[in-house]
C-alpha cells in the first residue's frame, strides 16, 4: 500500500462513517414528520383559501351563472335567455361607450402620468434641500380616501360656487356655464386630471423605490467621465428602471379598467354618459335599473378583459424581466 493509498483510506473513512450517521438519522426519524407538515401547511393555507373561495371565486361564479338569465333581483332565477345579455351588452352603445372611456384613461395614464412621475422622480432623488418633506407632499394625495378626495373635488369643481370658477374668473376668463363636470366635452378630461393628482404619487413611490436599488457607483463612475446629470439619468437610471416601469404600467392599466369610485362621485357616469366606464355600467344596469342579469353579463366582459390583458403582461412581460433577473 502506497502512501496516496494510505491518505485516501484515511480521509474516506470519516466520510463514509458522516454518511452512514447521516443514513441513521433520517432512519430515526418518526414517519409522521411529513404529515404533520402537511397538516401544518393546510391549517394555515385553509382559512386564505376559504376567504377566496367566499369573495373572490363565489362572486364570480354567481355572476357567471346570473348572466344567463333576465333577472330583476326578486323571486327565484328561473328565466333562462342564453347568451342574450351578451348580445344586449355588446350592442349597447353606452357600453361601448364606456370600454371606450376606459381605454382612453389607460393609454393616457401611460402617455401623461408615466412621464410625469418619472421626471418627478428623478428630481426628487436628487439631494435636495427638504427632499423628505417634498416627498411626502406628492405622496399625500395617493393616501386619501378615494371617498374624501373625491367629495372635496366635486365642491372645488362646483360651478359658480366652487373654487376653480372663482380662481378662473378672478383671472379674467370666462369657467364654463355647467361647469368642468357637468360640460361633456370637458367632463372626462376632468376625471383624468383629478385622477392624476390622486394616484401620481403611487408612480413617484414606486420609481423612487426603483432608483435606490440602482447602485450609486454608476452615477459617480458616469460623473467622472464627464456625463451630465440628464446623461447619467436617460443612459443609466431610466433604463435600469424598465422592471419598475412596467410593473406601475399593468397597475396603472388594470386600476384604470376598475375605475369607479372616483368616476361615481365625480359624476355618476354623466353627463350624458360622457364619463361612463365599464365599472359604472354595470352598477348602474344593477343597483339603478335591476337589470341584474345585464350588469352580470357587463361584470364577466369586464373580468374577461383584465384577465387577458394580465395573461398579456405575464406572458411577454413580466417573464421576460424574470428571465433577465436570472
Amino acid at each position: 500500500m502506497t502512501d496516496e493509498d494510505v491518505a485516501l483510506s484515511t480521509t474516506s473513512t470519516p466520510l463514509g462513517g458522516a454518511t452512514r450517521r447521516d443514513q441513521r438519522r433520517v432512519a430515526s426519524r418518526p414517519l409522521g414528520s411529513g404529515w404533520r407538515q402537511r397538516l401544518e401547511i393546510a391549517f394555515f393555507v385553509t382559512p386564505a383559501l376559504a376567504l377566496m373561495a367566499v369573495f373572490v371565486v363565489w362572486p364570480i361564479v354567481s355572476a357567471v351563472r346570473m348572466s344567463f338569465y333576465r333577472w330583476k333581483g326578486f323571486g327565484p332565477m328561473d328565466d333562462f335567455i342564453g347568451i342574450d345579455n351578451y348580445r344586449y351588452v355588446l350592442s349597447d352603445d353606452v357600453f361601448t361607450g364606456a370600454v371606450t372611456h376606459n381605454f382612453i384613461i389607460v393609454f393616457a395614464s401611460i402617455l401623461i402620468q408615466l412621464p410625469l412621475g418619472l421626471a418627478v422622480a428623478l428630481l426628487l432623488n436628487r439631494r435636495i434641500h427638504g427632499q423628505g418633506l417634498l416627498r411626502t407632499i406628492v405622496f399625500v394625495p395617493y393616501v386619501l380616501a378615494e371617498v374624501i378626495a373625491g367629495v372635496v373635488w366635486y365642491q372645488l369643481l362646483q360651478p359658480e360656487s366652487g373654487v376653480i370658477d372663482g380662481l378662473i374668473s378672478a383671472v379674467g376668463l370666462t369657467p364654463p356655464e355647467q361647469g368642468f363636470l357637468g360640460t361633456p366635452g370637458l367632463a372626462l378630461g376632468t376625471v383624468f386630471v383629478v385622477l392624476t393628482w390622486k394616484y401620481l404619487g403611487l408612480a413617484i413611490l414606486l420609481f423612487l423605490a426603483g432608483l435606490q436599488g440602482v447602485p450609486h457607483d454608476l452615477f459617480e463612475a458616469a460623473q467622472l467621465d464627464g456625463a451630465s446629470w440628464w446623461q447619467v439619468q436617460r443612459r443609466i437610471a431610466i433604463p435600469l428602471l424598465g422592471p419598475t416601469i412596467r410593473t406601475w404600467c399593468f397597475l396603472s392599466m388594470i386600476g384604470s379598467l376598475q375605475l369607479f369610485d372616483m368616476v361615481w362621485i365625480l359624476t355618476g357616469g354623466g353627463p350624458a354618459n360622457a364619463t361612463t366606464t365599464m365599472a359604472t355600467y354595470l352598477i348602474n344596469q344593477g343597483t339603478g335599473r335591476h337589470n341584474y342579469g345585464i350588469a352580470g353579463a357587463a361584470s364577466v366582459i369586464l373580468f374577461v378583459i383584465g384577465f387577458l390583458m394580465a395573461l398579456i403582461y405575464q406572458v411577454f412581460v413580466l417573464r421576460r424581466d424574470t428571465t433577465v433577473e436570472r
